[in-house]
């Protein structure tokens, strides 16, 4: 029997799900995997497309190419009708977006033996923050990559219910829950009814007391990191010499600090002409052995992997109090360290946004934090205590859940799916 499935193409990270025997399960996408990195290598040599970990092994691995991550966050953007090089060619973004979600769609196809046209793809709550024109062109965009991809029929959910519906499979009695879902690129956050005796209807309307979002994730801490205590040994924040008398002394341009340190703009690095500005910055500079550094990764087009130890580092920092990047592919022997104090205060404003929309979802959802039986936390930023304990904070009577943090929106649009196209909707009131 044909089957929907659900699709959370994810900043960081995307899984698949679909129904089996009445059950949602996750589509091995790689490797026995269920969720990979949204990651793509154009490997020049080979002229050939590579997908997940493979994509990112193959540039760590030092092949011709082009490797691109965090497309998401090009949706809502004017970056999506613009073009990256790859080889000789120019190829659009949104057309790289598409072989990726035709790779999905085709690793779907494999598991459940035959072709699949209809999908319910997971949008955050917002795409971008106040802009509603955007936020819907955004979708709009999405919709017509999924189609572009294959897909015939195409519906949306928001990520946080997706998860709202995951959580909903293990519950025994009626709850309020409140739904985080802090993932790559935005944080989202549902109040929802939850009960055995919802699953699988239809109209979950009068369920969802509220949503709200905000453009905050796990990259955008990854930002921070990078620029407050990696971008310095590049000669981010320090200033101009001073050439003849007179000159004024300037900070050095951070434009090319910033974009090196924000995924999807790393990219754009990659050319003759900026590699020329910067080498004029490097010239003008005060400290040119540390700019030194920014010619190099650049002309090395290894800014990719310098956000990886990064984005590695803080990963760490969920667990230890400091993190070690080795750094030697910059600069040989270079090596530095990362504290979770000092993060924890770099991030301090994101976390504080973060806690304010919470706030605002209860009030939307006109009820007090004492009344949420059920704090369920998805997605990969969660797993930092200061984010986490904020969380718990504005909540605090309420039960902790952990879902999948990479799974859980991927599972509750495969739900979603079975029920919006009939697969698994059920009778009754």
């Amino acid at each position: 029997m044909p089957v929907a499935i659900g699709v959370d193409f994810g900043t960081s990270n995307s899984a698949v799900g679909f129904f089996r025997d009445g059950s949602p399960c996750l589509v091995e996408l790689e490797d026995k995997r269920q969720t990979i990195p949204s990651a793509i290598f154009y490997d020049t040599e080979e002229n050939s497309v590579l997908f997940g970990n493979k994509a990112i092994s193959f540039y760590m691995d030092g092949c011709e190419g082009r490797l691109l991550r965090s497309l998401k966050s090009i949706l809502g953007s004017s970056l999506i009708d613009e073009t990256t090089e790859v080889g000789y060619e120019n190829i659009y973004f949104k057309d790289i977006i598409v072989s990726f979600i035709k790779y999905l769609k085709s690793r779907a196809e494999s598991t459940v033996g035959h072709a699949v046209d209809s999908v319910v793809m997971g949008r955050p709550v917002r795409f971008v923050d106040s802009d509603e024109q955007a936020d819907a062109l955004a979708q709009e965009h999405l919709e017509e990559i999924a189609k572009k991809a294959g897909f015939h029929n195409v519906l949306f959910q928001y990520e946080p219910i997706a998860a709202a519906l995951d959580y909903e499979q293990s519950v025994k009695k009626e709850e309020l829950a409140l739904i985080v879902d802090i993932g790559g690129g935005t944080s989202d956050f549902s109040v929802v009814k939850v009960s055995p005796d919802r699953r699988g209807k239809m109209d979950r309307k009068q369920d969802i007391l509220a949503n709200t979002g905000v453009h905050i994730g796990g990259t955008d801490l990854d930002l921070k990191l990078n620029l407050e205590q990696i971008m310095p040994l590049f000669g981010y924040k320090t200033r101009t010499r001073s050439l003849f008398p007179g000159d004024a002394i300037l900070d050095l341009p951070p434009t090319y600090y910033r974009e090196l340190a924000t995924w999807h703009k790393i990219v754009f690095l990659y050319n003759n002409r900026v590699l020329q500005r910067v080498k004029n910055i490097h010239y003008h500079a005060e400290k040119q052995e540390l700019v030194d550094r920014l010619v190099t990764i650049i002309q090395k087009q290894n800014g990719h992997r310098l956000a990886s130890d990064v984005e590695a580092a803080k990963i760490v920092l969920s667990e230890r109090d400091a993190a070690s990047l080795s750094l030697g592919y910059v600069e040989k022997g270079l090596r530095t360290s990362v504290s979770r104090k000092n993060f924890e205060c770099d991030i301090e404003n994101e976390k504080e946004n973060i806690v304010l929309k919470i706030k605002e979802c209860l009030k939307m959802a006109e009820v007090s934090s004492s009344q949420i039986h059920t704090l369920f936390m998805t997605g990969g930023s969660t797993a930092i205590p200061l984010i986490a304990q904020a969380c718990k904070n504005a909540a605090p009577a309420a039960r902790m859940v952990a879902g999948s943090r990479f799974g859980s929106v991927g599972m509750g649009l495969a739900i979603d799916a079975g029920i919006k196209f009939g697969k698994t909707r059920r009778k009754g009131p």
